[in-house]
This record gives C-alpha cells, sequence and structure tokens, in this order.
C-alpha cells in the first residue's frame, strides 16, 4: 500500500512571515488535493489556517518546551510521530536547521527556502546598489515545495467565502453602511512607519465618507489609536478588543486595508482584500509586497530625492538623511489613491 503524502511545514518567524506562507498552503492544497500537510509554527498564529482542507497545525513551543536541543528533540519525535514524508524548511533558521537533521536521520524527502541573501545585501547595499525586483516570498515558498515534487501556481487564486462577523465584532462596529477601510498605522521599525501628524491628515480626509477600521500594536500605540478613535468621526480602535480570529474575519470584510510594510498588509492579501501600503527605507523589491495586489498599491517615498532606498530589508538600518522619508509621500497622494480603487 502506498504511503500517504504528508508535508511538514516549518516557519516559525514573525506574524507576516507566516501570514506569506497561506496564499501558497492554499494553493498546495487546491492542487495536490491528496496530500496531507503540517503548519509548525508558533501557538497564536494557528487562525491563520483555519479551516485550510487537509491542513493540520503544529505548534512550536520554542520558548517553553521546546527551547533547547533537547526540546526540539523532543518536538521532532512527536512529529515524526505524524508520519511525516516531507519538510519543507519555510525557515531556514538555527532552529529549523536542527529539526532538519534529526529528520535527515530518515526515510523523508527535505528541501529549504534560498533566502536570497547575497542579491538582498546587494539591493540594500549604500553604493553599486543592484536596484531590481527579486523573487518574492512567496515565490520562494513555492520554489521549496517545486523541489520536493509539488509544482504549484500562485498566481491564480481561487476566491474565498467570508465567515460571519461575531456578535462581539458587530457590537463593535455597527451594521456596515459605507465602505470600511482598514488602517495599521505601525510596524516593527520606525524606518516603516507614516509619520502620524500626516496620518492624521489622510483619516480626517477618508473619514468623511468611510468608516475607518484601526488595527495594530501593543498598549502605547492603542493609546494612539484611542485617541484618534476619539478625535474623528466614523473612526473605530479595533486594537485588543477582539480575539486574534475576530480580527482576521473583520479584515476580511474591509474594502481596503491601508498598512505599512507589516504584518497587517499580509493579514489583509492573504485574505485577498485590496491593500495599500506605505514604504519608508524599506521597499517591494527585497519580496515582501502583499500577496497579488497590483505594484502601483505600493505607494514609495520619492526615489529621486532618497536614491540609496532600501536602506535594510526589514527597515531596522537607516542611512544618515534617510529617516524622514515617508514625509515624501503626502496624504493627498494617499487618499485619491485609496478613493480611486474604491470607485
Amino acid at each position: 500500500m502506498a504511503k500517504e503524502t504528508h508535508i511538514l511545514i516549518i516557519r516559525l518567524s514573525a506574524m507576516g512571515d507566516v501570514a506569506m506562507t497561506v496564499p501558497v498552503i492554499r494553493a498546495l492544497t487546491e492542487q495536490h488535493p491528496n496530500c496531507k500537510v503540517t503548519i509548525l509554527s508558533k501557538p497564536f498564529l494557528k487562525p491563520l489556517f483555519k479551516d485550510i482542507p487537509n491542513v493540520s497545525f503544529f505548534a512550536a513551543e520554542v520558548k517553553g518546551k521546546h527551547k533547547s536541543i533537547q526540546g526540539l528533540y523532543q518536538l521532532f519525535k512527536d512529529l515524526k510521530e505524524l508520519k511525516i514524508t516531507h519538510v519543507a524548511d519555510f525557515h531556514n533558521v538555527l532552529r529549523s536547521k536542527i529539526l532538519r537533521r534529526f529528520f535527515s536521520f530518515t526515510k523523508v524527502s527535505i528541501a529549504k527556502i534560498d533566502k536570497g541573501r547575497a542579491e538582498k545585501r546587494a539591493l540594500t547595499r549604500e553604493s553599486n546598489k543592484v536596484f531590481k525586483q527579486l523573487k518574492t516570498s512567496h515565490e520562494r515558498y513555492a520554489d521549496v515545495l517545486k523541489s520536493l515534487g509539488f509544482e504549484i501556481n500562485i498566481t491564480q487564486p481561487k476566491p474565498l467565502d467570508k465567515e460571519t462577523l461575531s456578535k462581539k465584532t458587530i457590537e463593535l462596529t455597527g451594521d456596515k453602511k459605507n465602505s470600511w477601510i482598514g488602517i495599521a498605522p505601525f510596524a516593527a521599525f520606525e524606518g516603516k512607519v507614516y509619520p502620524i501628524k500626516l496620518m492624521k491628515e489622510v483619516i480626517t480626509e477618508l473619514s468623511k465618507k468611510h468608516t475607518v477600521l484601526l488595527f495594530g500594536g501593543g498598549k502605547k500605540e492603542s493609546n494612539i489609536l484611542t485617541k484618534l478613535e476619539e478625535t474623528y468621526n466614523n473612526t473605530i480602535n479595533i486594537a485588543g478588543k477582539l480575539s486574534f480570529q475576530e480580527e482576521l474575519v473583520l479584515i476580511s470584510h474591509l474594502d481596503l486595508m491601508l498598512s505599512m510594510d507589516s504584518g497587517n498588509a499580509h493579514l489583509a492579501a492573504m485574505q485577498q482584500i485590496k491593500t495599500v501600503t506605505l514604504w519608508g527605507v524599506t521597499h517591494p523589491y527585497a519580496g515582501f509586497a502583499p500577496y497579488n495586489q497590483p505594484q502601483d498599491y505600493c505607494l514609495l517615498p520619492d526615489l529621486k530625492k532618497y536614491p540609496k532606498i532600501p536602506c535594510s530589508i526589514y527597515g531596522n538600518s537607516i542611512f544618515e538623511g534617510y529617516e524622514n522619508v515617508m514625509e515624501s509621500i503626502s496624504p493627498k497622494t494617499v487618499v485619491e489613491k485609496i478613493n480611486t480603487i474604491l470607485s
């Protein structure tokens, strides 16, 4: 009897990186319906994979019982019990390398992501920059599966069904009477954040005829969003008021998401929501643009004034004199783009 195909996909990292796996995994299960898939990732990210056929989730507790070498070996033994036939390492970091090493002593096929580190260094260096579009993360994930023998087409996603909003969500948002625009104004690094004074101008205009739903951040950021909610009509702060699963469902009901180069852009795009992104010291050429969005939905700084962009892949490094690049994206440009898309 032929052994059932069971692919283990490893991606342990940040929310946005894991969200970018979702369209690829959907394509895999649609185009290879006889494959079973197990996702290994951080526990709180389980809702990302809810309702994808043939997909199970295994929580990697990397700060708990799976932290040490012994913990990773126990994790390997638990995964081995699932009768894995293929290991697709979408992360290629120390933990996933150790897991791959353990699996190498078994009869499974193993492949890892090529992160393109050399070409990313060439793209982000200050001088002699090689400024060109690199493979997207989605393409790199698909390449891992291809090397295991699973060809997939990620360019033609099937329409998704929307889950019904929860009672708690409707109590927060009210009934939908006009367009819902999500705004996620924060990012992990300051070089990727649109100045709040300019974002206020964007909200002022958008809230005149749309409902603005604010997403994002920790306690400090949530306090900023609360003040915005109190200042502007038709503006609702969502942060910290819903479960992650409820937020995902709410995002699926948006007409458009406005986000930085950050996780919320990928949460929207993976659900086929129109996603406009604002870019600072990073650039879509690095391969982290939201899934299946038109190129002109990425709004960039003035590259004639700031020709050294991107300064870094993740926004954690900024060249001298490039601290305020986002101020070259005018609120008027942002609002006009959004209104054009929605019209």
